[in-house]
C-alpha cells in the first residue's frame, strides 16, 4: 500500500477547469451515484449537511477509486481537520477563513511537524490502512491540501494575505455568504450576480491568480458556471445532490400531474 496522489489539487495545479458537485445529503448511495455520474470532483458537506464522522467516512468509501473527494468541515479546528484526515481525505475545505492568521492556523493544523502541528495518529487509523501504509507519514504533507473559503467583505478586503499564505493550497469564494454579508440577501440566485458581489468576487479571483493559488467558487445554476469560469475560477461545484433532487422530485410531480390533467 503506498500514499496515493492528490489529483484534484494537481490538476487545479495545472490550470485544468474541474466542474464538481456539493454532496450535503449525508447518504453513501446518493454519494455513489454522484461518483458514477462524470464530474471531476465531489465535496462532502460537513458544515450545513447533517453529517458526522461515521457518515463523511461511509461516503468516502463508496467514492474513493471513483472521483476525487474534498470534505468542508464545520469549522477550522484542529480536531476536525485531524479526525477527517485521518480518515483518508486529502482535500478539506475550511469555511468563513477572513485573515491571513486564520489561514497560517488552519495550514499548520493540516501538516506534520515541521511544517505544521497535526497530531501523529495515522498508523492506526483508516488513512495509512491502518499501519499498512508504513510510508504514510513521510509523503502525507506533500499530498494533503487546504482550501479556505472566502465569504465575507473582510474577507475581501484581507484577500493577498489569505492567498499568498503557504501552506495554502487553493481559495474557494462563497458567493452566497459574501452577497449576504454585502447586503444582497437571498442565496446563490441573482443576488449572487450583483455587480457589487461580482466586481468583490472579480478582485479576489485576479488577487488569488496572482499569488499562484487555483480558484475555486460555486454555481448555484448553469447559467452562473460561463461568468464564473470568466473570473478564473477553476474549481467549480456545478450543482448540489439535494438542490438537484428536490427540483427532480417537484419536475417529475408536476408532470405525472399534468398527464393526468390535475
Amino acid at each position: 500500500m503506498t500514499t496515493p496522489k492528490n489529483e484534484l489539487i494537481a490538476a487545479l495545479r495545472r490550470d485544468e477547469t474541474c466542474l464538481g458537485l456539493w454532496v450535503g445529503s449525508a447518504s453513501a448511495t446518493v454519494a455513489e451515484i454522484a461518483a458514477l455520474a462524470g464530474f471531476d470532483w465531489v465535496v462532502l458537506d460537513g458544515e450545513h449537511g447533517p453529517n458526522d464522522i461515521t457518515s463523511l467516512r461511509d461516503q468516502l468509501r463508496v467514492l474513493q477509486g471513483h472521483v476525487p473527494v474534498a470534505v468542508r468541515v464545520v469549522t477550522g479546528a484542529d480536531w476536525m481537520i485531524k479526525q477527517v484526515l485521518d480518515l483518508g481525505f486529502q482535500t478539506v475545505l475550511v469555511p468563513m477563513v477572513e485573515t491571513g492568521a486564520q489561514a497560517h492556523d488552519l495550514a499548520q493544523a493540516m501538516r506534520y511537524a515541521p511544517q505544521g502541528r497535526r497530531g501523529v495518529g495515522a498508523m492506526v487509523a483508516r488513512v495509512s490502512g491502518y499501519g499498512a501504509d508504513t510510508t504514510y507519514m513521510a509523503n502525507a504533507n506533500e499530498e494533503v491540501a487546504l482550501m479556505v473559503q472566502v465569504e465575507s467583505a473582510r474577507a475581501i478586503e484581507n484577500i493577498d494575505a489569505i492567498a499568498n499564505t503557504e501552506g495554502v493550497d487553493a481559495v474557494f469564494i462563497g458567493p452566497a455568504d459574501l452577497a449576504t454579508d454585502m447586503g444582497h440577501v437571498g442565496g446563490y440566485g441573482p443576488e449572487a450576480m450583483h455587480p457589487d458581489v461580482m466586481a468583490a468576487m472579480t478582485h479576489a479571483a485576479a488577487r488569488i491568480r496572482a499569488a499562484g493559488k487555483p480558484v475555486g467558487i460555486f454555481a448555484g445554476n448553469t447559467d452562473q458556471i460561463a461568468p464564473f469560469a470568466a473570473l478564473g475560477a477553476r474549481f467549480i461545484a456545478v450543482g448540489s445532490d439535494v438542490i438537484l433532487m428536490r427540483e427532480a422530485f417537484a419536475s417529475r410531480a408536476a408532470l405525472a400531474r399534468a398527464s393526468l390533467g390535475k
